[in-house]
């Protein structure tokens, strides 16, 4: 009889650890917390003795109870990761924690268990210390590589870029109808010299050595900054391209200290079985209409999620202060669609481009997710190709980030009037169609938004905006998430390519992050208006 009493303890106290919820997450499928379902912070207290205030928050318990207190189920199992880690593309970092030992009487048993964890500290940084370093070992090196800014309104000098781009000597990295930009190859510099010599092709180089950008654009924090950190509760500082892993702590830190008006939950899993975390921003009001801003589509541009999180953090440690404009829309953001990818470019290829699903049959790995969106998927501008920087995968939604996003937003219940997807580079604000040089109907409604975004994102920091569709601006694009949107009736559906135009291109440094995050804020501001507008 006593050993079944222990065993019905054991099983309560083991339920009672593992029972508990993540932080405000709730599986995939399953509904936000309903409107007015959670006190707003602008609603007058009610007296915490009245039935009714206890009755406001107890339909939404299960979706914002506290994470576990138990350190073996929140933080990873160090060990096994380091035994784990590989060094080409390691994708997450070990913690250091340790469980406190009970102090006794015995002190010479105390000094052994001390002894013992700091040789266990010290091998556990010696490990992390070779794998950091066999990580940068493995690295794609970019020493020698230069960009160069080309003129191709002449029909000759694209056709010799077409040549250079098969035989994978070039790759054009942003451009539109009368210039490219080229990434030129370390092996390659030489031959394309010669090759645009003998054509006489003029080019001016933009970056001599990108190598050196990549290294000197995401130095590490001062003192002052990591202090900061440490006092904030969590990572994000707009002076510093994060990992995921900070990214997604910084959601989940949001939606703990401002639970009244936002929710995070994961909308589905990355191929690698990464979380797409999107976090809501919402008063509650059922007349709210909903905008959806993702970034982090392509894996390289950095300045992406950077910007998605900066306007994540403005709103929410400014809602009460906001204009109606702001807080009267449901929002909804997922700051990195591609988290496999983005990772990648930080473990492994800096350039990296795609998401990480192997292709059938091929050694070639990823797809274009914004050539994989169901929206006359597979025409101009996407590749079948597997080898190809716009593979368009083997059939629509066919990879999990794209699908997952899609599903989203057609099963939610959420009154999206809005759709803005944010890359880089090159300072446009897009608006379908993108398949074909065509617009829709209500483009002249599409391009006045525009211009006024652009307008106020000039205002703000002098930076200028082309405007217009992304066919017509820029190049057809079949698959695209922004026609896609626009095709399941959402209004107002823009790309945002942001800065800079091309003198560092991808590789932007960490200063010019909080001056475009708040251009692009300004611009959002406008588009917030013509939401509640119209």
């Amino acid at each position: 009889m006593e050993l079944w009493h222990r065993l019905v303890a054991f099983l309560a106290v083991t339920t009672a650890v593992f029972a508990t919820p993540l932080l405000n997450e709730l599986p995939p499928g399953k509904e936000w917390p309903e409107r007015l379902s959670v006190k707003q912070p602008y609603e007058p207290e009610k007296p915490t003795e009245s039935p009714e205030y206890y009755s406001t928050f107890s339909s939404d318990l299960s979706f914002d109870e506290k994470p576990s207190e138990n350190i073996n189920e929140v933080l990873p199992a160090l060990n096994e990761k380091l035994e784990n880690i590989e060094a080409a593309d390691s994708t997450s970092t070990g913690t250091n924690v340790e469980k406190s030992e009970t102090i006794n009487e015995n002190l010479p048993q105390v000094n052994e268990k001390a002894d013992q964890k700091r040789e266990t500290n010290e091998s556990q940084k010696d490990v992390l210390g070779v794998a950091k370093d066999a990580e940068k070992e493995n690295k794609v090196n970019y020493s020698g590589a230069q960009v160069w800014k080309v003129s191709t309104e002449e029909s000759r000098v694209r056709t010799v870029i077409g040549r250079l781009r098969r035989r994978n000597l070039i790759a054009t990295w942003s451009g539109n109808h009368s210039y490219v930009d080229v990434f030129v190859k370390p092996h390659a510099v030489e031959n394309v010299t010669r090759a645009f010599k003998r054509e006489n092709i003029e080019y001016d180089i933009i970056i001599d050595d990108l190598q050196k950008r990549i290294d000197e654009e995401n130095p590490p924090l001062d003192q002052n900054e990591i202090e900061l950190q440490d006092r904030r509760g969590h990572r994000m500082t707009w002076k510093q391209y994060h990992r995921l892993e900070d990214i997604h702590g910084f959601l989940d830190y949001l939606a703990k200290t401002y639970s009244a008006i936002i929710s995070v939950r994961s909308i589905g899993k990355s191929f690698e079985g990464r979380d797409l975390k999107v976090l809501r921003i919402s008063n509650g009001k059922p007349s709210n209409k909903a905008v959806f801003i993702d970034g982090g589509i392509h894996a390289r541009e950095w300045i992406s999620p950077a910007t998605v999180t900066y306007f994540i953090n403005q709103f929410a440690e400014n809602f009460d202060e906001e204009e109606d404009d702001i807080r009267n829309i449901d929002w909804y953001f997922l700051p990195v669609v591609n988290p496999d990818g983005y990772e990648y470019t930080h473990t492994a290829d800096r350039l990296w481009r795609k998401n990480r699903k192997p292709a059938v049959g091929r050694q070639c790995a990823g797809t274009d997710l914004n050539r994989n969106f169901g929206y006359r998927w597979g025409g101009k501008g996407a590749s079948a190709n597997p080898c190809s920087d716009i593979f368009r995968g083997n059939r629509m939604f066919s990879e999990p980030e794209s699908k997952a996003l899609g599903d989203f937003i057609k099963n939610t219940a959420a009154n999206f009037t809005a759709y803005l997807t944010y890359h880089s580079y090159g300072q446009y604000i897009l608006y379908p169609w993108g398949y074909d040089n065509v617009v829709p109907p209500d483009h002249k409604t599409l391009d006045e938004v525009g211009k006024s975004m652009a307008d106020a994102i000039k205002q703000i920091g002098g930076s200028k905006y082309t405007v217009g569709s992304s066919s017509g601006v820029l190049y057809p694009a079949a698959g695209g998430s922004d026609d896609w949107a626009k095709g399941q009736g959402i209004k107002y559906s823009f790309t945002i390519e942001l800065g800079d135009t091309g003198r560092y291109g991808f590789i932007l440094p960490t200063s010019h992050i909080e001056p475009v995050a708040k251009e692009s804020l300004a611009g959002l501001r406008v588009l917030a208006h013509y939401v509640n507008k119209y």
